[in-house]
């Protein structure tokens, strides 16, 4: 196994894509010092795709003056491509709940104008092709927040303005796309999701995700009848029925909103990085995968990156070992996505604490251990 693929994300809370990959290379080296290492920082297209294109030197990072969910100021930035053309923008950068204190933590008042401004900032410097990655969001408010930041106006009955948050969705009658930044009218906006999540129902934004984010009982179902509310106000001005899109629900709503303003695209973010990667390639050329996350549970196998990992893995007949902080799935559901082995970096008795503040040690010493034989 002397071509090895490291392809892991990061550990949530504990270490970088980037620097999960630097502790498994340094575990194997310390084995086999001759071992052909491909390190690859990978993510879902949610956060950690800027970590993906550095080690790939496919452009550089641009910061721009936002805000943050609450509006206030913040730096974020976003990535331009090398063709000057395209950009990709992590919704997490100005709209992530991250970005915010527990006690901030409510739907009902964050907003995604900061992304929004990041769009604009992005448009108004000739990028054209837009991917719009949206995972950890802190918000449940359909895209208005983008939508007001690139000019386009939320009214009520009065015909007066209505500020984009999730407790105002109720109160909008009407949209004005009169006063839209011009650049929208020529560009393409891709987002990129990997859950299926709708907007409205049982498995929607506001029943599976606004209690993450802060919201009440209450809050949850005032947040259901405001997305439904944008729903039919866009479906009246464009014709486009956002209630059935696949994937729609995904950070707020964010999904939904952006085909029924803009007419974007949902495209995998799993499935767009990888091209953009050459993952398959990389897959076939390689002796042994090693991936990672934070915690494997049952729900990974909806899209995380190790099970997707997997897919390739499999289909090219390539053993796939699995480093997670915990190990929490099924036996029979890693065998049938096709992880070879899943370690678990925590032991039973030590704390998820001591576990996060010394995942990259720990991460390198069981790597060694545990391939000690077969390399």
């Amino acid at each position: 196994m002397s071509r090895i693929l490291i392809a892991p994300d990061s550990f949530k809370e504990s270490i970088s894509a980037t620097q999960v990959c630097k502790a498994i290379a340094e575990g194997l080296q310390s084995i086999n010092p001759n071992a052909h290492l491909d390190l690859l920082p990978f993510s879902d297209g949610g956060e950690g795709a800027f970590e993906l294109f550095e080690a790939l030197q496919l452009g550089n990072t641009i910061e721009c003056q936002v805000c943050d969910p609450l509006r206030r100021p913040l730096t974020a930035a976003y990535y331009g491509f090398k063709d000057g053309k395209t950009a990709w923008i992590e919704l997490s950068q100005a709209s992530g709940i991250a970005l915010l204190k527990d006690e901030e933590k409510n739907p009902m008042r964050t907003s995604t104008f900061g992304t929004g401004l990041q769009l604009k900032h992005a448009l108004e410097n000739g990028y054209q092709n837009i991917i719009l990655g949206i995972g950890g969001s802190a918000t449940n408010d359909v895209a208005t927040g983008i939508f007001t930041a690139l000019g386009g106006k939320l009214l009520d009955r009065k015909q007066n303005s209505v500020q984009a948050c999730g407790a105002h969705l109720k109160a909008i009658t009407d949209l004005d796309f009169d006063s839209l930044v011009p650049q929208i009218a020529s560009a393409q906006i891709t987002v990129a999701c990997d859950v299926s999540n709708l907007l409205l129902g049982a498995t929607g934004a506001a029943t599976i995700y606004a209690p993450q984010k802060g919201a009440t009982p209450a809050q949850v179902t005032a947040l259901e009848q405001g997305a439904e509310r944008v729903a039919q106000i866009i479906q009246q001005k464009t014709g486009r029925t956002i209630t059935s899109i696949t994937g729609g629900g995904a950070a707020g709503g964010t999904s939904a909103g952006m085909f029924g303003f803009f007419n974007s695209k949902l495209e995998p973010g799993f499935e767009l990085l990888s091209k953009l990667a050459n993952l398959e390639e990389r897959v076939k050329q390689a002796d042994l995968i090693i991936t990672g996350e934070g915690k494997t549970d049952n729900q990974s196998q909806y899209g995380k990156v190790p099970f997707k990992l997997a897919e390739l893995a499999r289909k090219h007949h390539k053993p796939l070992y699995l480093f997670a902080g915990s190990v929490q799935a099924d036996q029979e559901v890693l065998t049938a996505a096709g992880i070879t082995k899943a370690i678990a970096i925590k032991t039973e008795t030590m704390s998820l604490e001591y576990a996060k503040s010394n995942a990259f040690a720990l991460l390198k010493t069981a790597v060694a251990q545990h391939l000690n034989t077969e390399l």
